[in-house]
Parts: C-alpha cells; sequence; structure tokens
C-alpha cells in the first residue's frame, strides 16, 4: 500500500509539473490561441498546421502520409515533429470526439510517465517509498524535460530514457525482449532523437547480457526482432517518405552542441544560481540540471570519494558506462564549448559529417548521462544513509530544485498567458475568404521550405482546408524543392497557369514575370495584407 501511494505521489507530482510550467489551459483541448499566436516560437504553429491536415485526409499506407501539407513538397506527420502517434490516436478517435489539439495533454502525460518510470528505475536501488517518491520527482522537475515544453514537443518523451536505463540495470532479463519492443516501438513512433538514445542503450544492455552469458537464443531473437519492429514502427509515421539528400532546418551538426559548463549554466532557468557563460545556441538552457539535482550530485560525489566499492560497480556496468559515454562525447561534438569558447578538434570526415547531420541538435545526447548520474546519486545515498537522513536530503533537494527551477518555469506560464484564446487572424482582408470559395490549392513561389510568409498563407489554406505548398518541415529533400520551382516558374514564364490555384508571390522577381503575361482585365495581380497575390481569371467570373 505504501509503495502505491509513493507511486500516485510521484504520479501527480510529475503531472504538476507540466501543468505549472505552461498553465492548466494547456489541458483544454479547444484551446488554439497559445499554439497559434506564437509566443512559443513557430514549431507549435507548424504542428497545429500539419495536423488540421492529417485530420481530414484519408487514413493511407504508411499511415503518416500527409499529402495536403506540402504538395509536391509533403511527406509525413513524422517530419513536422508533431508526435505521430497521439495524431494517430487523435484522427482515430475523431468520429466519436473532436480534438483540435492533443499536445496540452500529452505534455502533462509525458511529465508523469517521467515521474512513474523514474519511481520505477530507482525501485532497483530505494526502497523507501517516501525516499522513492522525493527522488522520482527530482526526474520530472528537471529543466532537461520542461526546457522541452517550450515549443519542442515531441521531445518530453524522455520518459523512454528512463524505461531503457531501467531495462539495462534491472538485474533479472524476465520478458526483456519483449520491453525493448515496447519501448523501442513506441519511441520510434514519437521522437528521433530520443530513439536513438534509446537505441545506443539496447545496444549496451544486449552486449553485456552477452558477456554475461545469456541464452544465445534469446540475444539472436533480440537483435533481430528489435531492428525489425523498429523499422515497421518508422514506416508507419512515415519515416521513409523523405528520399534524396535530406537537408535538416537550420544549424548543422557542431552549431548546436553541448557547453561544458551547460550542465552548472542557469541562464533563465535557475532562480538560485548565477547564469555562466556559454553557448547561447537554440539548446542553450536545456542541459542545466537545477540546483536541487547539483546539490544531490555533489553530496553523492563526496560520498563515493570517501567509501569504495564504487570500481566494482563501474565494472560491472562498464559496456553502459562507455555508451552513455560515447553520446556525451557526440553531444559535445568535434567543436568543444567551454564557456561559450569553441575549439574545433578536428574535422569530421564528409560520410560522418552527413550521419551526424541528421541528428545535429547534438547537446539532447546529454540527456542519458544526466539521468544515469541522478539515478546513481540517490541509489549511492540510499546504500550510505538512514532513511529518516535520506528523506532528508531528498526533501532538501526537491524543495531547492522547485524554488530554483520556478524561474523558467513562471517564464513559459507567461508566454502562454500572454496568448489570447483565439489567435488573431493574420490575414483579416475579406478577399481571402472570397479566394478560399473560388480556388482548390495555394502555391507559394519560388516554393521553400520555411518560406517567407509560409506561417499567414499556411494558417489562411488550413482554416479553409485548401491544400498548399507553403509550409515549414523539419526535413525536405532539396531535389523536389527544385524540380517543383524549375516547373512551376517556367510555367508562369510561359503563361500557363493551374487551373483552381491562388498563386503567392514570394520576390519581386516572380512578380516581374508573372506581369509579364496577366492580362489585367482578367486577372488580379496585387498586394493584399502585405502578400503579393496573382488569382488568374479572378475579374472574369
Amino acid at each position: 500500500m505504501a509503495q502505491r501511494a509513493s507511486l500516485l505521489v510521484a504520479i501527480l507530482g510529475g503531472a504538476l509539473a507540466a501543468i505549472l510550467t505552461l498553465g492548466p489551459r494547456i489541458l483544454d483541448v479547444r484551446d488554439l490561441g497559445w499554439l497559434l499566436h506564437g509566443t512559443l516560437g513557430p514549431d507549435p504553429v507548424a504542428y497545429l498546421l500539419a495536423w488540421k491536415y492529417f485530420a481530414i485526409s484519408p487514413w493511407s499506407w504508411p499511415l503518416g502520409l500527409n499529402p495536403l501539407y506540402g504538395l509536391e513538397l509533403s511527406s509525413a506527420i513524422f517530419y513536422v515533429d508533431a508526435v505521430p502517434l497521439m495524431a494517430f490516436i487523435a484522427k482515430a478517435l475523431r468520429p466519436l470526439v473532436e480534438i483540435p489539439q492533443y499536445w496540452g495533454p500529452w505534455m502533462v502525460l509525458s511529465a508523469a510517465l517521467q515521474a512513474a518510470l523514474a519511481w520505477r528505475l530507482l525501485g532497483l536501488a530505494v526502497r523507501d517509498p517516501v525516499a522513492r517518491a522525493l527522488g522520482a520527482l527530482l526526474f520530472a522537475w528537471q529543466p532537461l524535460l520542461l526546457n522541452r515544453m517550450g515549443g519542442h514537443f515531441a521531445l518530453v518523451s524522455q520518459w523512454a530514457i528512463l524505461w531503457a536505463l531501467w531495462l539495462c540495470l534491472r538485474p533479472e532479463a524476465r520478458r526483456q525482449t519483449l520491453h525493448w519492443l515496447g519501448c523501442l516501438g513506441l519511441i520510434a513512433m514519437l521522437n528521433p532523437y530520443v530513439m536513438a538514445m534509446c537505441l545506443a542503450l539496447w545496444v549496451a544492455d544486449w552486449v553485456t547480457r552477452a558477456l554475461r552469458g545469456a541464452p544465445r537464443s534469446d540475444l539472436a531473437l533480440q537483435v533481430l526482432a528489435v531492428p525489425a519492429v523498429v523499422a515497421a514502427a518508422l514506416w508507419a509515421v512515415g519515416y521513409f517518405t523523405v528520399s534524396g539528400e535530406v537537408v535538416p532546418m537550420g544549424l548543422h551538426y557542431g552549431q548546436v552542441q553541448l557547453d561544458l559548463t551547460a550542465p552548472f549554466d542557469a541562464v533563465e532557468w535557475g532562480r538560485l544560481l548565477p547564469a555562466l557563460p556559454g553557448l547561447r545556441h537554440w539548446e542553450h538552457g536545456g542541459s542545466y540540471l537545477g540546483a536541487g539535482a547539483l546539490l544531490l550530485l555533489g553530496v553523492a560525489a563526496a560520498m563515493a570519494l570517501r567509501g569504495g566499492g564504487v570500481g566494482a560497480v563501474l565494472r560491472r556496468y562498464a559496456v553502459l558506462i562507455l555508451v552513455l559515454l560515447g553520446m556525451l562525447c557526440f553531444a559535445i561534438s568535434n567543436r568543444v564549448g567551454v564557456a561559450g569558447q569553441v575549439i574545433t578538434l578536428f574535422e569530421l570526415p564528409a560520410p560522418a559529417a552527413r550521419l551526424a547531420e541528421m541528428l545535429r541538435s547534438s547537446e539532447r545526447f546529454f540527456w542519458p548521462l544526466a539521468y544515469a548520474a541522478i539515478f546513481a546519486a540517490v541509489a549511492l545515498l540510499a546504500a550510505r544513509l538512514p532513511n529518516p537522513r535520506l528523506r532528508l536530503l531528498l526533501a532538501a533537494a526537491f524543495l531547492l530544485q522547485m524554488v530554483d527551477i520556478d524561474a523558467g518555469m513562471a517564464k513559459f506560464r507567461a508566454l502562454v498567458a500572454e496568448a489570447p484564446r483565439i489567435a488573431a487572424e493574420r490575414l483579416p482582408d475579406p478577399f481571402w475568404s472570397q479566394a478560399a470559395l473560388r480556388h482548390v490549392r495555394v502555391r507559394a513561389v519560388p516554393a521553400a521550405n520555411f518560406g517567407l510568409q509560409w506561417e499567414p498563407v499556411a494558417r489562411f489554406a488550413a482554416r479553409h482546408r485548401l491544400p498548399t505548398d507553403a509550409v515549414y518541415l523539419s526535413r525536405v529533400d532539396p531535389a523536389a524543392i527544385r524540380s517543383l520551382n524549375a516547373r512551376t516558374l517556367a510555367d508562369l514564364a510561359a503563361g500557363r497557369w493551374e487551373r483552381g490555384t491562388l498563386y503567392v508571390l514570394r520576390d519581386e522577381a516572380t512578380r516581374a514575370l508573372v506581369a509579364r503575361r496577366a492580362d489585367s482585365g482578367r486577372d488580379l495581380l496585387a498586394v493584399i495584407d502585405g502578400v503579393r497575390v496573382f488569382a488568374p481569371g479572378w475579374f472574369a467570373r
């Protein structure tokens, strides 16, 4: 009974962390303002727009196909980081209940799962239910997790890392293959970064158990079944829909790396510790551990230095530790950042650089080591302190953590509170409503991913259920963009207007190209709400 109560406290405390980070309004599935208003950046806008198209598209194989969002540039819901598995569930429920947005409930659920799986992981070393619940809360009230709620919603699936660590550390191997299939199959349908981390942990566990003499049949089954399940899950969400030389958005590998001061750098997340000099790329603040966790790690490190037995543990989990350190090296990259200064150690060979590009936000690969270190600290303290002192220390650490990271939580709460429940229209002119009735698609020329005015155009198109190539995707095939532009610009130059298409002209060169062929008595060429539009045959109807 005490352990069940301990688990319930952990789950409720984890959910509360998410609610206090963004505010309770995120639980209202009808509230779209905090997503569309833009205070959390452009990513939530793209999630919502992609979901609007995916929700109304017929089911297909693979399940994640999203052909209306992007037209020739379209791929799948996977390539918008919109939590594909949740999109499948929400779409399947549409005949019964409309779910305009699922990200708020998803983040609360993930924070609760984070605490629940931390509680399970700590159960390997902590028997006292009070200490176990307090320790689990430190994993959920954690900037590593909560910082992702500022716009990168799929990355709150860090509970899968805790599940994988539990599988690596538990002594028995009962249903080990089924657990790995469940863990990796689920995370493959949620986020590729966390999936890559969990796959690395699976390799560590497989090698460790092979060295310890696990049955060969079990090992052979795993090595066949795990890649097959992961591949099937990736196929279902649409991972294989983008071909060619896939180009990620934004900075490249080695430009979004872990600064060695980042775990201690409070930036805007900490109230009690100062901000340190460090890299200030888009991941900054996402590796700060919090004052409470740092206190716990410091006390545990001091005890480890005074006592013995640490060497035996390191030898027992040598493979896991090597894999964790390998992910740390990937997080640091070949361009080492120290207090904001970058030293390039070497240049990556071209094949390695292309592979690294797929996971370019490498700072995130610090997470598995960070969570493993927090677990190791609590486990060591549980082994060396009597329960009353352990409870007191963990309670102090958790309270310190709460006070410290409320600075970052308050910032996110304010951003959400600032957004109106109904976001203002970006294109209010009556022209747009009329255009929606007279066109069947919207093209932005030249085509681009995250191109000029993509958001207002895509919002207009989504509101009226018009397919569009004005999109923001996490990955695109540049050959598809080049091909689309070559065809579209050639058609415009020849005066071949695509029937039923409203054109948005992104630059003056394209406007001039159209103007040479447009008929001012039939066609509309104008600037409306700051957007250059071309509506062939507008005056002929």
